[in-house]
């Protein structure tokens, strides 16, 4: 069995941390390629080494004095390589880095080699080879993930290695300079470092047992989940559910590779197992809730819009002129209503009205703005009678006002819509119709 495990900066913030790291590692012979993360907080009112990073290379760039700033990043590696009683010196490492910083290398750049110098702190505390991830995860031209050089260079590259370890988050471009994925992107690079190796499992270590049903920060102790499928994992995590990056799915699940999200801090916890598909049926009718606030709702109004062709196209046209998304497009026979971002709408507002008069002629638009928008999602809804009904059962005996309700063919997910004041208020009623009250 081949397991590829991947440690957060929590998971990694000091010396303490990285023996229960290398603990867990040993635990398991299975545990052969590890992909750390940069050091995070050690403490609430701490910063994370990513952040000093960006910092640092700021001041260098505009040739500001960054020394003080420099060598608190180095203390926090030596703090953790004298804990652990290593002889290893990063000093060459340091003084690479300080002159790519004078030299603007980029903010990619400084960001990566948080991740870069824990992964070698980490291979030498583990005993495993250090592969830089700059030799093994590449990027296009116009900086978007190559996953076709990648696998073949990077399974190649693996394929007579028994133990290593990767650092996450950043690869290289073409010209050889520094790329990093978005903030989070370790979780991608150890998702394709499983792929590549056609691993059994990908467990992705964080300081949380897992996904919860609901937002702990509105619902008190909300239950776990244990198991979730790949699709629902996309849709709440597309809806603000975030402890794990949502495009870190896309190589393993093409792959067919399970993911467990497990706790550093509790190890013998289960955790959230994400997979393809599964015979278990859930727990709860829902797998999951999740939401997002900031949204604005474009409601358009023409008498016999249904049988003017094009209509739709001709809307949709005048946002992506603008280069705005939708969210979501509800519609009735004379009505239309576009849900966009708002803080991106209100930039571009008289353009997009103007725009959609000139091409669609409408009777009416009316524009609703702080709207929060609410995933329902889970496999057991497809197979439950009268789960909407519950849902607006539940809303309506809270005296909250659905403003749009939005259901996939899938039959996977609800999507409601309230305004912002309810968004508490009305994640909590679900919850308790399908959780709490089946406790």
């Amino acid at each position: 069995m081949v397991k590829v495990v991947k440690f957060g900066g929590s998971s990694l913030a000091n010396a303490e941390q990285f023996k229960k790291v290398a603990s867990i590692i040993k635990a398991e012979e299975s545990r052969r390629y590890v992909v750390p993360s940069a050091p995070g907080k050690r403490f609430p009112d701490d910063t994370k080494v990513t952040d000093m990073l960006y910092k640092c290379y700021d001041l260098a760039a505009k040739g500001k004095d960054f020394t003080d700033s420099f060598d608190a990043i180095k203390q926090r590696y030596y703090e953790i390589i004298n804990e652990l009683s290593l002889s290893l010196s990063l000093e060459k490492e340091f003084e690479i880095i300080k002159a790519c910083f004078i030299g603007k290398a980029g903010r990619d750049y400084a960001a990566s080699r948080g991740e870069y110098l824990n992964g070698i702190i980490l291979a030498n505390f583990l005993g495993y080879e250090f592969i830089d991830a700059a030799d093994v995860i590449f990027f296009t031209e116009s900086g978007s993930f190559d996953p076709v050089k990648t696998g073949e260079i990077l399974k190649a590259r693996l394929e007579n290695v028994e133990r290593a370890v990767i650092p996450g988050f950043y690869g290289s471009m073409p010209n050889d300079t520094i790329k990093t994925f978005s903030r989070g992107g370790s979780d991608i690079t150890g998702s394709i470092v499983a792929s590549a190796v056609n691993a059994d499992l990908y467990e992705n270590w964080t300081d949380v047992s897992g996904f919860l049903i609901a937002d702990p920060r509105i619902i008190d102790n909300p239950e776990p989940i244990t198991v979730i499928t790949y699709k629902e994992l996309r849709e709440l995590s597309y809806m603000g559910a975030g402890v794990l990056h949502e495009d870190a799915i896309f190589p393993v699940r093409k792959a067919g590779i399970p993911i467990n999200i497990k706790n550093t801090n509790a190890p013998d916890d289960p955790g959230t197992m994400i997979v393809e598909s599964t015979s278990q049926k859930p727990r709860f009718t829902i797998t999951g809730i999740a939401g997002k606030t900031g949204f604005s709702v474009i409601n358009i109004e023409k008498d016999m819009m249904n049988s003017e062709i094009g209509f739709g196209r001709k809307v949709l046209e005048v946002l992506e002129k603008n280069g705005i998304c939708f969210e979501h497009m509800p519609s009735g026979i004379d009505t239309m209503s576009i849900i966009v971002h708002q803080a991106e709408f209100e930039k571009k507002e008289q353009e997009i009205l103007a725009g959609i008069h000139r091409n669609v002629n409408p009777d009416v638009i009316d524009i609703e703005t702080d709207l929060a928008l609410i995933a329902v999602v889970g496999r057991g809804m497809k197979s439950t009678r009268g789960t909407a009904g519950r849902i607006f059962s539940a809303l309506a005996h809270a005296h909250i006002n659905v403003k749009m309700i939005d259901q996939g063919s899938s039959e996977l997910n609800i999507i409601i819509g309230v305004d912002e004041s309810d968004f508490a208020a009305a994640t909590k009623c679900i919850y308790d119709i399908f959780v709490t009250f089946q406790l």
